[in-house]
C-alpha cells in the first residue's frame, strides 16, 4: 500500500500534525497545482489544490495530504460511524503499543477512544481521532525499514465500510491481491466499544496478501492489510455522497503498482474499469508516474500509481529512477534509504 489520502483545510498545518503524531517527515512531494484529470469527482472542472506526500522510514504507507484551493469545502453533517460506505479508518504500524499509546496521548494530547486492547487478529491495538475528526487504529506491528527512534511506524492499511461482503471480498481479493481470509465473524465486538458505530452488530472480514510484497519501493510501504466492515443493523451513509474527491476526510486509498496495462486489463476484467487515467506523462510537483483510478463495489476511489522518478536530493538535482527496473525486486537498501535526505525536522 503506497499512502492512504487525506482532504483537509490547512496541507501545511495538517503536515505537522501527521509528522509529530505518526512520524511521517520525508518528504516526497510539496506543491501546489490543479487537479485536472480527477474531473468526474470535482464537479466537473479542474481544481487548485497543494499536496503533500510523506512517509516515516520507520516502515509503512505515506500520507497525502491535500487541500482543495479556491473552492468551498463540505463536510459531514455528521460522525462517521462503523459500517458506513468508505474508508473509515486508516491503521498505524507500532512495534511498542504503550510506546505508541503515551506519545499520542500525552506528548501529542490526541483524543484517544480506548485503551490498548486484544484485536481479533490477537494483536494489541488502540484507536484515537486526529484534530479533524479521522479515525486511526494504531496496532502492533514488527515489520521495519529503517530502525529510527519513532513511537510508529507508518501506515498499515484501513479499515474500509461496504454494504455486500462477498462482492468485496471478491474485487479486494481479485485485483488487489488481499486473497487471504484471517477472520470473518459477526457480532458485537468488544474490542471496537468506544469507537463510532462500535455498539452495533457487524460483519468483520480481515484480508491479507498470499503473495510476498514486491516491487522497487516495497520495502519502504512494507506489509499492509485491509479489513472491511458491513453494518448488519441501521442505515449506513456513503461518506462521499453530495461531496468532491479533497473535501475532509480519507479520500482514497493508493497501491503501488508496476505495468499499469496488466493492472488495466485484470481490472476491465474484473468490471471496474479505469474512471480516471492521468496517461504516462504526468507530473506532479518533482514526482512523476501514472496515476489510474477504479471504485470498489461501493463507489470507494481505489488509486493505483505506477512510480517514475522521485527527488532524493533536490538542491543538487539527484532523483531515483525507477524505469527499467525490476518490476519484482525491491532496490537496494542503500539507494531507498537515501530518502532520509528528504526527511524535515520537527
Amino acid at each position: 500500500m503506497q499512502q492512504v489520502g487525506i482532504g483537509v483545510e490547512n496541507v501545511h498545518e495538517a503536515f505537522k500534525w501527521y509528522m509529530e503524531a505518526f512520524g511521517c517527515n520525508a518528504k516526497i512531494l510539496d506543491a501546489e497545482g490543479t487537479a485536472e484529470r480527477m474531473l468526474p469527482y470535482t464537479g466537473g472542472k479542474p481544481q487548485d489544490r497543494w499536496a503533500i506526500l510523506a512517509y516515516n522510514l520507520r516502515g509503512g504507507g505515506g500520507f497525502e495530504i491535500w487541500q482543495p484551493q479556491g473552492r468551498a469545502l463540505r463536510y459531514l453533517q455528521e460522525p462517521v460511524r462503523l459500517g458506513d460506505l468508505g474508508i473509515l479508518c486508516a491503521k498505524i504500524k507500532a512495534t511498542d503499543i504503550q510506546r505508541a499509546y503515551n506519545h499520542l496521548k500525552q506528548v501529542i494530547g490526541a483524543k484517544i477512544l480506548c485503551e490498548p486492547r486484544i484485536s481479533l487478529s490477537g494483536r494489541k491495538h488502540f484507536f484515537l481521532l486526529d484534530v479533524y475528526g479521522n479515525l486511526f487504529q494504531v496496532e502492533e506491528d514488527n515489520y521495519v525499514f529503517i530502525d529510527q527512534n519513532k513511537a510508529t511506524g507508518g501506515a498499515n492499511g484501513a479499515i474500509i465500510g461496504v454494504s455486500d461482503m462477498e462482492k468485496s471480498m471478491a474485487f479486494y481479493g481479485k485485483l488487489l491481491g488481499f486473497d487471504r481470509v484471517e477472520y470473518d465473524e459477526t457480532g458485537i465486538f468488544e474490542d471496537l466499544q468506544g469507537v463510532e458505530g462500535g455498539d452495533k452488530r457487524l460483519r468483520r472480514v480481515m484480508l491479507n496478501r498470499t503473495k510476498p510484497m514486491q516491487g522497487p519501493l516495497s520495502e519502504i510501504m512494507g506489509t499492509a492489510h485491509i479489513e472491511l466492515v458491513q453494518a448488519l443493523e441501521g442505515t449506513p451513509k456513503k461518506l462521499y455522497e453530495g461531496r468532491w474527491w479533497g473535501d475532509p476526510g480519507f479520500i482514497h486509498l493508493c497501491f503501488d503498482v508496476r505495468n499499469m496495462d496488466a493492472v488495466k486489463a485484470d481490472a476491465e476484467a474484473l468490471g471496474h474499469p479505469f474512471v480516471c487515467d492521468s496517461g504516462a506523462d504526468f507530473k506532479m510537483g518533482e514526482a512523476d508516474g501514472h496515476f489510474t483510478y477504479v471504485e470498489d463495489p461501493d463507489g470507494t476511489l481505489i488509486e493505483f500509481v505506477e512510480t517514475f522518478k522521485i527527488p532524493v536530493l533536490r538542491k543538487l538535482g539527484i532523483y531515483l529512477h525507477l524505469s527499467g527496473r525490476d518490476d519484482k525486486k525491491p532496490l537496494p537498501r542503500y539507494i531507498t534509504k537515501a530518502l532520509r535526505f528528504l526527511e524535515v525536522k520537527g
